[in-house]
């Protein structure tokens, strides 16, 4: 059964224009250096388990308050049995966002056949070119990046990719081959990196307001609807 180790009970930022609680599940198949949750990553059974049971208990409470609900990680799409535990969601009235690395289209593709998943977002590690280092993945195959942001942007699910800039590990060329990837797509998000004692690998950096502002300044030359949020995955 999929294990979800944390229950966020309100985000008003996660899912746009919207309330949600947030779940995490356990679990990832990217090493990401940067990553913030690395605890839930490389060691999720030292973790807390919340039983689904608690959770449908919670959002069935929660009815006339919340909207949505923010279903994270690790990576979602490792668990065989996540339809399983969406469907009682979606039967209470919920809308559900699912973040997603792209590794699986095929449970992505599955998801919103079932009508399952009502916004997807994908974190864009980097350029291809530079995937498997920014992964954490040596020899990384970048063919499932490629298929999940092609059904991503064709399914009509709302949708949006994301990219979390390190100082170490992107730079303006990788902006320029990601946006030749990506778009044309409904909207972009780079997300300015802040260094915990969580992370993976230590020694990474924030970069600076300057260089993001040129970043976006790159991109939105390529996607018009291209923001800075701030972030600490």
């Amino acid at each position: 059964m999929m294990k979800i180790h944390g229950l966020n009970r309100l985000s008003l930022v996660d899912y746009p224009h919207h309330m949600a609680a947030i779940v995490f599940t356990g679990g990832c198949n990217f090493r990401c250096p940067f990553c913030h949750n690395s605890s839930l990553v490389l060691d999720p059974d030292s973790q807390p388990v919340i039983s689904h049971e608690e959770v449908y208990s919670f959002l069935e409470k929660r009815k006339n308050m919340l909207d949505g609900l923010v279903i994270t990680g690790g990576e979602p799409c490792l668990n065989s049995d996540l339809a399983d535990f969406i469907r009682p969601v979606k039967e209470m009235g919920y809308l559900v966002k699912l973040d997603t690395n792209g590794s699986r289209p095929e449970v992505v593709k599955a998801l919103v056949g079932e009508g399952l998943v009502d916004y997807i977002a994908m974190d864009i590690k980097n350029s291809l070119d530079a995937y498997a280092e920014t992964n954490g993945i040596p020899g990384f195959s970048t063919d499932c990046i490629l298929e999940s942001i092609s059904y991503i942007k064709s399914c009509g699910v709302e949708y949006e990719f994301r990219t979390t800039v390190v100082k170490e590990l992107h730079y303006e060329e990788n902006f320029r081959k990601i946006c030749t990837m990506i778009a044309p797509c409904s909207r972009y998000f780079l997300q300015t990196f802040v260094p915990s004692q969580d992370t993976i690998s230590s020694g990474l950096s924030a970069p600076s307001a300057d260089s993001m502002k040129n970043y976006l300044k790159l991109v939105k030359t390529y996607i018009e609807n291209a923001e800075i949020r701030d972030s600490v995955e």
